[in-house]
């Protein structure tokens, strides 16, 4: 089972930035050494910029034009979420179409056979000319179970489960090797050769982890490519949570380095007027979060834990422009990025700027003109 240093992202991948001397086209890496406490970690830099990935937020039929409208604006990546659309259609009608990185963020995987999922993520491997990344994450007890119909179990322990096997998988398949993954939740040792798609020109495609709380994120840091950081998190929650738990994990599996795929909720404009409105779309998504127990160790941090049954328990009454007003603006500067495209540029960079080459931002209800995302991605090259 592969549980090395996290895999090579293949040629055309486009990060710039590596924790070790050369150049690495994963991107995005850390690493601990052996002179730095546990949890310190720190990028080398090999090129002063950070890229701009964005959510691919149309239905698969609709996807290549908002593909194209994206990368001109500036998006260096493009990823899709489990949402009301499959999450690897919208990927497969662009991939090899547009000049971007592509990745799910995140399919969630206990409902699907890590063998679904090693296929899915080797076809659009190719189709994009080795610029996909497979980004997984787990769900709460209810999704899983009552819409996803599928069966519930410890989520760290499952998703390390899921992640070693679809490596296995891909790896077999690279390598010629015979498949032989044994584990509590899922078996893999049957491949004949007539299911086998063979070597990816491009290689395997690096599989990410999304990860909030502490156990799924030592999990990543120990048997994942990469750590999706979810968007709903504090500068003190990265920092005093996050980290720590990276280098635990790090330290567990014994790696040097390690990348890290910061995400962002942002609130941009240039007016007053469109502040205004780009706020309340971002008040809307935090509170949402906020009522979800899942997410309140991030309140905890900040000392706002107190807001999350509140707020859990207006969800349930349907009463959300209550929920809406409970998110000050303290919160939302603090749980998301507001300001001018510059300013927000400068606030990401502050938070993430030496420990990410690239970022994910989502603009949750409104979308900001094209001229406004290309001068956030100029402000993030610097």
């Amino acid at each position: 089972m592969p549980t090395g240093q996290a895999g090579d992202g293949g040629p055309g991948w486009r990060g710039v930035r590596a924790c070790h001397p050369g150049r690495s086209r994963f991107g995005g890496g850390c690493r601990i050494g052996p002179d730095r406490p546990l949890f310190e970690i720190a990028r080398v830099y090999l090129d002063e910029l950070m890229l701009l990935d964005l959510q691919l937020d149309a239905r698969p039929d609709r996807s290549a034009e908002r593909a194209r409208t994206l990368v001109d604006a500036g998006a260096a990546g493009l990823f899709t979420f489990e949402g009301p659309h499959d999450v690897m259609l919208p990927l497969a009608a662009v991939a090899g179409r547009v000049d971007a990185d592509l990745m799910t963020n995140v399919a969630i995987a206990m409902p699907r056979s890590p063998m679904h999922l090693a296929h899915a993520a080797w076809d659009l491997q190719l189709m994009s000319g080795g610029r996909f990344r497979l980004g997984l994450g787990s769900q709460i007890r209810p999704h899983i179970e009552k819409r996803y119909g599928a069966t519930w179990s410890a989520p760290a322990a499952r998703m390390r489960e899921i992640v070693l096997a679809v490596r296995t998988i891909l790896h077999a398949w690279q390598d010629g090797a015979p498949l032989d993954f044994r584990g509590e939740h899922t078996r893999h040792t049957l491949m004949p050769s007539t299911f086998v798609p063979g070597p990816n020109p491009y290689g395997p495609p690096p599989v990410l982890l999304g990860a909030l709380g502490p156990l799924m994120t030592r999990t990543a840091a120990e048997v994942a490519d990469g750590l999706l950081v979810m968007p709903f998190h504090s500068h003190r929650h990265f920092r005093e949570r996050t980290l720590p738990a990276v280098a635990e994990g790090m330290k567990q599996a014994g790696r040097t380095e390690f990348p890290i795929y910061p995400q962002v909720i942002v609130a941009m404009g240039r007016s007053a007027e469109e502040l205004a409105a780009a706020s309340t779309g971002v008040r809307g998504l935090l509170a949402f979060y906020s009522s979800t127990p899942a997410y309140r160790p991030v309140l905890e941090v900040e000392g706002w834990e107190q807001l999350q049954p509140e707020l859990n328990a207006l969800s349930k009454t349907g009463n959300i422009m209550t929920m809406f007003d409970r998110i000050s603006d303290h919160m939302v500067d603090t749980l998301a990025v507001r300001g001018t495209p510059q300013d927000c540029a400068a606030e990401i960079l502050r938070r993430f700027g030496d420990f990410a080459d690239r970022v994910c931002c989502y603009f949750p209800g409104y979308d900001p003109p094209a001229e406004q995302i290309a001068a956030l991605a100029a402000a993030l090259h610097r």
